[in-house]
C-alpha cells in the first residue's frame, strides 16, 4: 500500500498544510484502504511547502511541493492510483532540486519530515531509544562521558563548549539531586533549527536527554521551551506520555535501576532567558536575570544543586554517536569542530529552510550550492550570523570554513544557528540597528551599560540613519562596544554590540555615505532617499493621486514633476509607477 505523508510543521501548517491533509481525508473517505495518509515534520525545504511524499514502501518516493488542496485529487488519480508521478509538481528527482539535499549530511536531521512525529512506534523502527538501551545496559556512566568527549560533540547552543567535558564537571560535583535542562528557548531573529527539531522529531531529544540524564546522575530534567511554539509542545507533551508507557521514562527504565523524569516548563519569550543562569532562575518562578558566575551551574544551579544545560540541537546528536560510535560523529568536520550543523537559512536566498551540514563546509556552498544562490539572482553582500550577539560577514569572506574558530575570527559567533543572507539592498547600518534594537529592548536591565550603553549606541544609529550622524559618532560607538562588552554580566550584553562592531569594520564606508553624503547606498532609509521623475514618464497620472502631500504635479500626457520640499519620502509614487518613471537614490 502506497504512504501518503503531508508535512504539517509550523512552515507546511502555515502555508495550508492542514487543508490540504483533510483532502488527502477526503480523498480517503472516497477510496477505503487506498493508501495509508499520516503528517511527518519539516523536511527543511520551507520555501516550497506544502510538501507531500508518495511512497510505495520499497525507497520509491516522489515529493511534491507547493500542493493545494486543489491539486490533491490529481496526485491521487495519476500518482497514488495509477503509479505515474505528475512531473510539474515535483520537487526532487533528476532535472528537480535535489541538489538541495546533495551536499547535506542528516544526524541531526535524520528523522525531520520522514516519520510521523507523533508516532514512537515509527521512532523505535528506525534505531530509536537503541542508543539509550546501549547505555544502561552495556555502559558506565563514565563510560559514556568519555564516548561523547571521543566524539568531540560541542555544545550547538552557541557557546561551543565541550559537551563530555561540561557533563564530566557536573557528575563530578558535590550536591544531589542533580538537573538536567534542555534549552529550547530559541530567541534569534531568523532562527527555527529546535523548533524543527522537536516537531519533526520529538523523541531523539528526549533520548539524548535519557543519556545525559544517565551520564552525570540526574534524576531530574527539565525542558524550557518558549511558549510561542505551541505545536513543539504539544508534540513533546505527546513523545514524553509515550517514552512512558515504552519505559524510557520513570521508575526503574528498562529495569536497570535508573529513574529519570521529565517536565516542560513554557518561557514566556525573554531573549535574557536564553542565557543560562536567567534560565533557572526562571524555572525556579523569579524574574529570568542572569547571575554573576561562578559558581556555574554545574557547581551550584537549579535550586543551588549541580546542573547541566545543553539544547536541543546538542542533545539530538546523541543517539547517533551511541549507535554509530563516536569515531563515526568525529568522521566529520574539521579539527576543533567535528560533527554537523543545522542552519536556519532566511533573507535574500532562493531556498529558505533548514540545512544540515559537516562542520568546515563554507558559507558560499551552503548559499549558492545548497540554497540556490540570492534571491532575484541579485548580488551576494553578506551574511549576519549567530543571531543579536553575532555579527556580519562580507561576501568576500564567505569561502572560510565554518567551524567556531574560524567563524569567532571574522567577529561574528557560530550561535544556535541562525543565518540570514543579504544583498546590495541591504542597508548595513539599518542592519545594526535592527539588531541592536532588539537586544536594547530584550535587556534584562540589570547591568547599567546593556541598559544605558545599548540605548546610547541606538539613538546614534538612529541619528545616522535620518542623515544626522557625525564622524565623532563612529568613535562613540566603538567606545560604547567596549565598555559594554567588557562590563555586561552575560553574553546578551556582552555580545550585543557585534552587529555594530562587525558592520563598522567591514562596511565603514556605508556609515560613511550616511553621514558625509547624507544618502544610503542601498536605498533603504527613506529620510536620506529622493524621489524625482525621469524621462520615462509618459504622464499617466497614477502617481500624483497616490502620493498623500501633493508633492506630484503635471498635466495629463507630459512630464511630472516632484516638488522635494513637499515629498516626505513615502514611496508611493514609486510603488504605484508602472513605467519606472520614478528615480530612487
Amino acid at each position: 500500500m502506497k504512504t501518503v505523508s503531508v508535512g504539517l510543521g509550523t512552515c507546511g501548517t502555515s502555508a495550508g498544510g492542514e487543508q490540504v491533509f483533510k483532502a488527502f481525508q477526503d480523498e480517503l473517505k472516497e477510496r477505503p484502504g487506498a493508501f495509508e495518509l499520516k503528517e511527518t515534520g519539516c523536511i527543511g525545504m520551507c520555501y516550497r511547502e506544502v510538501l507531500v511524499e508518495v511512497s510505495d514502501g520499497d525507497n520509491d518516493t516522489r515529493l511534491y511541493g507547493e500542493v493545494t488542496p486543489d491539486r490533491v485529487g490529481k496526485i491521487v488519480d495519476e500518482d497514488v492510483v495509477s503509479g505515474n508521478a505528475v512531473d510539474e509538481w515535483l520537487v526532487s528527482g533528476e532535472g528537480k532540486e535535489k541538489g538541495f539535499f546533495d551536499n547535506q549530511v542528516r544526524i541531526v536531521l535524520r528523522n525531520a519530515g520522514r516519520i510521523d512525529p507523533g508516532s514512537v512506534d515509527e521512532y523505535l523502527a528506525n534505531d530509536g531509544y537503541e542508543a539509550v538501551k546501549k547505555a544502561l545496559a552495556a555502559m558506565t556512566p563514565e563510560e559514556v562521558i568519555e564516548e561523547v568527549i571521543a566524539s568531540g560533540l560541542r555544545g550547538r547552543g552557541g557557546g561551543g563548549f565541550p559537551t563530555g567535558t561540561k557533563w564530566r564537571f557536573c557528575r563530578g560535583a558535590q550536591g544531589h539531586p542533580k538537573y538536567l535542562i534542555c534549552n529550547a528557548d530559541e530567541g534569534d531573529p531568523g532562527a527555527f533549527m529546535d523548533r524543527s527539531i522537536l516537531e519533526s522529531d520529538p523523541h531523539s531529544m528526549l533520548e539524548g536527554m535519557i543519556i545525559a540524564g544517565y551520564a552525570i546522575g540526574a534524576n531530574y530534567g527539565y525542558i524550557y521551551c518558549r511558549a510561542e511554539y505551541p505545536k513543539a509542545i504539544a508534540r513533546l507533551r505527546q513523545a514524553i506520555r509515550q517514552a512512558h508507557k515504552k519505559g524510557f521514562l520513570g521508575k526503574d527504565i528498562l529495569g536497570t535501576g535508573f529513574d529519570f523524569e521529565l517536565k516542560i516548563k513554557e518561557g514566556a519569550g525573554a531573549f535574557v532567558c536564553g542565557e543560562e543562569t536567567a534560565l533557572i532562575a526562571s524555572i525556579e518562578g523569579r524574574r529570568g536575570m542572569p547571575r554573576f558566575r561562578p559558581p556555574f551551574p554545574a557547581v551550584s544551579g537549579l535550586w543551588d544543586k549541580p546542573t547541566n544545560i545543553n539544547n536541543v540541537e546538542t542533545f539530538a546528536n546523541l543517539p547517533f554517536i551511541l549507535n554509530k560510535g563516536a569515531a563515526a560523529y568525529a568522521a566529520y568536520g574539521t579539527e576543533d569542530s567535528k560533527g554537523t550543523k543545522v542552519f536556519a537559512m532566511a533573507g535574500k536566498v532562493k531556498r529558505t529552510g533548514l540545512v544540515e551540514v559537516p562542520m568546515g563546509y563554507t558559507i558560499r556552498g551552503i548559499i549558492f550550492d545548497i540554497c540556490g544562490g540570492i534571491a532575484d539572482d541579485g548580488k551576494f553582500k553578506a551574511v549576519q550570523m549567530g543571531g543579536p550577539s553575532g555579527g556580519c560577514i562580507p561576501a568576500d569572506m564567505c569561502d572560510i570554513p565554518i567551524d567556531y574558530q574560524q567563524i569567532n575570527k571574522t567577529g561574528a559567533i557560530m550561535g544556535s544557528g541562525g543565518l540570514i543572507v543579504m544583498d546590495e539592498t541591504t542597508c548595513m547600518v539599518d542592519v545594526a540597528k535592527f539588531f541592536l534594537s532588539f537586544t536594547q529592548a530584550e535587556s534584562c536591565g540589570k547591568c547599567t551599560f546593556c541598559r544605558i550603553g545599548t540605548k546610547r549606541m541606538l539613538e546614534i544609529l538612529e541619528r545616522i540613519t535620518v542623515g544626522e550622524g557625525t564622524m565623532e559618532d563612529l568613535d562613540k560607538l566603538d567606545e560604547l562596544s567596549a565598555q559594554i562588552k567588557e562590563s555586561s554580566l552575560c553574553g546578551l550584553g556582552q555580545g550585543a554590540p557585534n552587529p555594530v562592531l562587525t558592520t563598522l569594520k567591514y562596511f565603514r564606508e556605508e556609515y560613511v555615505a550616511h553621514i558625509r553624503d547624507k544618502k544610503c547606498p542601498a536605498h533603504v532609509c527613506p529620510t536620506l532617499l529622493t524621489y524625482t521623475v525621469n524621462d520615462n514618464c509618459t504622464g499617466c497620472t497614477v502617481c500624483a493621486p497616490a502620493c498623500p502631500t501633493e508633492a506630484i504635479t503635471g498635466k495629463k500626457k507630459e512630464m511630472h514633476f516632484v516638488d522635494q520640499d513637499l515629498c516626505i519620502k513615502c514611496g508611493k509614487c514609486f510603488t504605484v509607477c508602472r513605467f519606472d518613471s520614478i528615480t530612487k537614490e
